[in-house]
């Protein structure tokens, strides 16, 4: 909780003073638009911020390119040469894999085309997908959720490479240009020393951590050596600790948290801590669902506790509460969670109506 900013600031110190001070802490942003109660990094930062979060401060740092998204993550301007570190080793340090060596192959066949997309970028971008051109020789062929989507998939493994990045948005669809436009011109260290930095960089956000875990799209759940090894008492296998951590007074709060809060965001390492019970259930069918289409983890101090099932109705000036799910008896914390509802109610402009 400490290392996420989810904690009771200690005597004396306020909550981060903004958000920038927020993200560079976090390391990262990541982007959902979906808003069924707010976009989901609108909703982590006021979990870190409280009510004087404006997300208009957020829109701001994007526009002006202090934060810069990255795969659907907004990270601080100053930390992209740690990315462009591996970027320059596309598609991989050799020996290569066969899934890289496929798509090595894949974008050299359609060269073309990258050639074409490019040019067409620096002369009138920034441009959505839809305006740029598809001239690929070879189609991209997968189990049927990309197949044909030529376009699409070469700029994404282009943003991998580091010659497309992604520069704004008009309306829904993402606008993209040259990563010479968008990304800082800043020093790139070797990949050895990026990817260490980067490693002790999540590790102080996350606290603890994996040295190893499985490879997951993105940001990556493990820390390598970085901290010190650590021992959990129930939990097996290897951890690493940020030893700044460590003997610091710990005084926890209550907390409303995003279904893709970097605390919960790693569903196993979620259940080895905190042993909690927790799905995103947006993409089932409602009669499936457990908790809710968009519910809301509740920690109350080191514990998460419960699922806030709530809806924003904008037209009708509401923040709906459909159930507060306890997975744990909140008993003397009902009060404390349910004043963290109002003030997130508050904070939407929004009247809180329990159903």
């Amino acid at each position: 909780m400490q290392a996420q900013l989810l904690d009771q600031p200690r005597s004396g110190q306020p909550r981060p003073g903004s958000v920038l001070e927020v993200v560079r802490h976090l390391t990262m942003l990541q982007v959902e638009p979906t808003a069924a109660v707010a976009p989901s990094a609108d909703v982590v930062l006021w979990s870190r911020l409280g009510s004087a979060y404006d997300p208009a401060e957020l829109e701001e740092l994007v526009a002006s390119q202090q934060l810069i998204d990255l795969d659907q993550r907004l990270r601080p301007r100053e930390d992209l040469a740690l990315f462009r570190a591996e970027m320059r080793h596309w598609p991989g340090r050799p020996p290569l894999k066969d899934w890289q060596e496929r798509t090595l192959a894949w974008v050299e066949a359609n060269e073309a085309c990258r050639i074409d997309v490019l040019e067409t970028l620096r002369q009138d971008g920034p441009l959505p997908l839809s305006a740029l051109p598809d001239t690929c020789a070879v189609p991209w062929r997968s189990s049927g959720w990309n197949n044909a989507k030529n376009v699409k998939m070469l700029v994404g493994l282009m943003v991998e490479r580091g010659e497309v990045a992604r520069a704004g948005r008009e309306g829904r669809e993402v606008l993209w240009d040259l990563a010479e436009r968008v990304y800082p011109d800043d020093p790139v260290p070797d990949l050895e020393s990026a990817l260490r930095e980067r490693a002790e960089r999540r590790l102080r956000a996350l606290g603890l951590a994996r040295p190893r875990a499985p490879v997951t799209p993105g940001e990556p759940n493990d820390v390598g050596e970085a901290g010190e090894p650590a021992v959990i008492e129930g939990v097996p296998g290897r951890w690493r600790v940020d030893p700044t951590l460590l003997d610091r007074p710990f005084a926890g709060r209550v907390a409303l948290l995003s279904p893709l809060d970097r605390l919960v965001f790693d569903r196993k390492r979620m259940t080895e801590l905190f042993e909690f019970d927790y799905q995103l259930e947006m993409y089932k069918p409602a009669a499936q669902r457990r908790w809710g289409y968009w519910a809301m983890p509740v920690l109350v101090r080191d514990r998460l506790v419960g699922k806030l099932d709530a809806t924003a109705d904008r037209a009708e000036g509401e923040l709906r509460i459909d159930a507060l799910h306890e997975d744990e008896p909140l008993d003397a914390d009902r009060d404390a969670v349910e004043a963290e509802v109002d003030d997130l109610a508050r904070w939407l402009g929004l009247e809180p109506v329990w159903l």
